[in-house]
């Protein structure tokens, strides 16, 4: 889902780092009020999950790969403003040193990955939790559908994105969205997204039985969620 760089044209790059900036800012502010010495390394460690989980490509059907991302596990264990920070700095390292991820693509790949992803999840999870009794088991569930529809989500926009280069700045991807969208949502319907959100729940699940402190977690998130 990374997009490298020459696939989307300047105004498009422009668009999404203008997008971007607010979401960046108030993640880290909100981060500031609320994340203490003692969660500071766990977000760090998540981050670091992201980045490692996004290094294991799949093969998909269709002849490419697909990835997870872990931004719905970060965003039921921190919130969604945290899954921003950590995906945020996962992406960061990947464009900077493994070219996975241009640099002039940076904000759609933040906005898809570290926006859309997390807030869908975090989103899902807590109408599971209205609608079920059990608190485990709609935390469980609802963030994996979460993951599984995020990441999904997040394709798709990235086929979007991509997919309108010809009509809007042709010379970039050659590709329009009747191709880039179905391409993209089959690869993460079918791979991407099970892992996503099979790798979510089991982890919660884990959590529940030998590390329930961590789901006690503050969260960092905007209002509208319930944060």
């Amino acid at each position: 889902m990374h997009i490298p760089d020459g696939y989307l044209g300047p105004v498009t790059c422009a668009f999404f780092y203008i997008v971007m900036v607010p979401i960046w800012y108030l993640a880290f502010k909100k981060a500031r009020e609320k994340l203490e010495s003692r969660t500071v390394p766990v977000l760090a460690v998540l981050s670091a999950f992201s980045f490692i989980f996004m290094m294991f490509n799949w093969p998909i059907p269709d002849g490419t790969t697909g990835h997870g991302v872990g931004g719905a596990l970060i965003s039921a264990l921190m919130g969604p403003y945290a899954a921003t920070i950590a995906v945020t700095v996962a992406l960061l390292i990947q464009a900077i040193f493994f070219g996975d991820g241009g640099i002039t693509a940076f904000g759609a790949n933040c906005f898809n990955m570290a926006f859309i992803l997390p807030f869908t999840s975090y989103l899902i999870m807590n109408l599971f939790k209205k609608v079920m009794k059990d608190e485990r088991k709609a935390t469980v569930i609802g963030a994996a559908v979460g993951g599984y529809v995020g990441i999904t989500l997040a394709a798709i926009f990235c086929g979007l994105e991509i997919g309108i280069q010809p009509f809007v700045e042709p010379g970039y991807c050659p590709y329009s969205f009747w191709l880039s969208v179905p391409a993209m949502a089959f690869a993460h319907l079918t791979v991407a997204g099970p892992v996503e959100g099979i790798v979510t729940g089991l982890v919660l699940e884990y959590l529940y039985r030998y590390s329930p402190d961590y789901l006690k977690l503050e969260k960092i998130g905007p209002k509208i969620l319930g944060v």
